[in-house]
């Protein structure tokens, strides 16, 4: 009870710190300058973070080696699998524990979730060992061991896993396959399954906030560290597996009609139909197997997950997309996209082609090539409706009852995932906006080359503004699980931090906001930037402290509304006066349109608002009276009310 009226105490008390310093003098709330976290700090002065937005040069992070074998029994829904997993210190810290995820725990009995999902069980643990000792199950406390917490396996190792070293854990364990895991996997029809959150997973340890081990609650989603992978999927003959990595061993469970069409796939611009309607029905889709069974093998290096599909009833199109320059040789590189879907979802005839031009796009949106063998789309109605994205892989509904335009739409965002968290490791457990919020951004920079003549920023803007006006947002900042309500959790996590980039594109000016935001890419790319590793980056590249843009907009659930409130002439010129109604300081862009038919372009600059005014004047010299006034005529900022932002004579 004691701390509980202390904190109340200062709740009160600290309340005008809380929404912005104010001065004396000032008429409304001033934006206060951020302030890293301790942690923050601590890694700063350790050398592995900077306050210019580059990891340090003593930048470190974990890295693990998975041998993964799978063993899909469809009748029964049910995985068995094994795990080889070689975790590598490279922190300056000795490690006595391992912490690893079993996100499939959300599905256990009496789970702490804040979704409504299908109680299955959860993992089985058949085995764990840790240097070929194998361990008990009991407190950590008696010696090496290890418990389980929810979505959380602790091991205690036989020693501790000294900087440098490496310690190889061994793991047994099944599990009933949800029908639809979290909207996120499962299986359908009995033809179908997605498999993904499947495996023990070592969770991240960073330099700022150590073992990241927030339980799997099911709204908020990943947070992962890199790896290599070797993935085994033994599967019944005539079911198809497509998953995270290189097929490594296509010529012993692919029939040669099928190798061929995929090889004229990986050289053709156009949609090519690698499985047909006929290899479906004449059971010709895959080799006969060895006792009626196949394994799939699969390697991928520098990957945060591995996920995969295996179908007998889908079609497979494929071709290539170009991505770039992957490899500094002046050559254009390609990869492969997939799509693989069932008959009764005809729209998905074109989302190979979807997936062509989103790669492609976001290739060279982003600066960074799509750094992988192939991109693969799996249709899943039945498990999900939306869509749902893993490491080369994506599951994504049939879209029946949506037009073409939306998916493609949902194509874009879920290969945009490929960027964000796929290269750029961010957490999505705390922060779904750096996710999210980029991932809706880029989506909608390649919707504008996809379907030209539209702003395709004006229905995420719309929906972040009416969440504003109805005061149901929440801090983008606040943890993705700890919102007051899903629909504020949506707006933070997607619409919101979309709109925002917008508007700090316009602040920064589109040369400025590219290098940063391309070199914010680069420079984080298979690693684990914190929110502040973006706002220093996207700082140094505008060349100023752009601290009150970040409290306005990521921190607080200020407002913008700009207001012209009067226009008076003279012989000399007009004076236009700007009122400031709302909380957010933004930039004030004039358009200005004359008698004579001249538009004058004037600006306002933020600081007048970081003074402490609520009203701001500019006098325009001309002979030509005044017929026009228009706030941001070219929409890139979420004024919330655009009512009064324009004044005629």
């Amino acid at each position: 009870m004691a701390r509980f009226l202390v904190f109340v105490a200062c709740a009160v008390l600290c309340l005008p710190v809380g929404v912005g310093a104010q001065t004396e003098d000032s008429k409304r709330p001033i934006p206060y300058p951020l302030e890293p976290t301790a942690d923050f700090r601590r890694a700063v002065v350790n050398g592995s973070r900077t306050m210019t937005g580059e990891p340090g040069t003593g930048y470190w992070q974990q890295w693990t080696d998975y041998q993964l074998e799978a063993k899909l029994f469809p009748d029964e829904k049910r995985i068995e699998a094994s795990a080889r997993i070689t975790h590598h210190n490279r922190s300056p810290i000795p490690l006595p524990v391992l912490a690893l995820q079993l996100h499939q725990n959300v599905h256990t009995e009496g789970a702490i979730r804040n979704r409504v999902v299908e109680v299955t069980g959860g993992i089985t643990l058949s085995r764990v060992a840790v240097g070929g000792v194998q361990l008990e199950e009991r407190p950590l406390e008696s010696g090496p061991a290890y418990a389980v917490d929810g979505t959380t396996l602790v091991i205690r190792t036989p020693q501790p896993v000294f900087p440098g070293t490496s310690a190889t854990i061994e793991i047994d364990w099944s599990f009933t396959v949800p029908q639809a895991g979290m909207g996120r996997m499962g299986w359908s029809r009995d033809n179908l399954f997605f498999i993904a959150y499947w495996y023990p997973q070592v969770a991240v340890l960073d330099d700022v906030v150590g073992w990241q081990i927030d339980p799997y609650l099911g709204n908020s989603e990943f947070y992962a560290g890199y790896g290599s992978y070797t993935l085994s999927v033994d599967v019944p003959a005539g079911w198809v597996v497509m998953g995270s990595g290189t097929l490594i061993n296509r010529e012993e469970v692919l029939p040669a009609h099928v190798l061929q069409r995929l090889a004229t796939a990986e050289r053709s611009d156009r949609r090519v139909q690698v499985i047909t309607e006929d290899d479906l029905r004449s059971e010709r889709a895959t080799l006969p197997g060895q006792d009626d069974r196949l394994t799939w093998r699969f390697q991928a290096d520098t990957l945060r997950d591995v996920a995969f599909s295996a179908t007998r009833e889908s079609l497979w199109d494929a071709m290539r997309t170009p991505v770039g320059d992957r490899d500094g040789d002046g050559e254009t590189d390609y990869t492969r996209v997939d799509a693989l879907y069932r008959s009764t979802a005809p729209r998905w005839a074109e989302v190979a082609r979807y997936a062509q031009h989103s790669i492609d796009f976001l290739s060279r949106f982003t600066g960074f090539p799509y750094p992988w063998t192939h991109m693969t789309a799996v249709e899943g109605a039945g498990i999900i409706g939306g869509g749902m994205e893993f490491p080369m892989m994506t599951l994504i509904g049939d879209y029946n009852r949506a037009d073409d335009s939306a998916l493609y739409y949902v194509t874009a965002h879920e290969l945009a995932h490929m960027w964000v968290p796929m290269i750029v490791g961010i957490d999505e457990r705390r922060h779904a906006w750096m996710d999210e919020g980029t991932t809706t951004f880029n989506e909608n920079q390649a919707r504008m080359e996809f379907f030209p003549g539209v702003n395709h920023n004006e229905s995420d803007r719309e929906q972040y503004l009416q969440a504003a006006r109805a005061g149901i947002e929440g801090e983008m900042m606040r943890w993705t699980d700890f919102h007051y309500s899903d629909p504020a959790r949506g707006i933070a996590s997607y619409s919101k931090p979309a709109t925002v980039l917008v508007a700090l594109r316009a602040v920064m000016g589109e040369e400025a906001f590219m290098r940063g935001y391309r070199k914010y890419i680069a420079d984080w790319a298979f690693k684990h930037p914190k929110p502040t590793d973006f706002f220093n980056a996207m700082s140094a590249a505008a060349d100023r402290n752009l601290d009150w843009f970040w409290r306005t907009w990521y921190h607080e659930t200020w407002t913008l509304d700009q207001a012209v409130t009067g226009v008076t002439s003279n012989d000399h010129g007009a004076t236009i006066v700007i009122d400031d109604l709302g909380l957010a300081p933004m930039p004030v862009r004039l358009t200005i349109t004359l008698e004579n038919g001249e538009q004058i372009q004037e600006e306002i600059g933020v600081e007048v608002w970081l003074a402490g005014e609520r009203t701001a004047e500019l006098v325009v010299p001309t002979s030509s009276p005044v017929v026009r006034v228009e706030i941001d005529a070219d929409g890139v900022f979420p004024d919330a009310d655009r009512s009064n932002n324009v004044w005629t004579r």
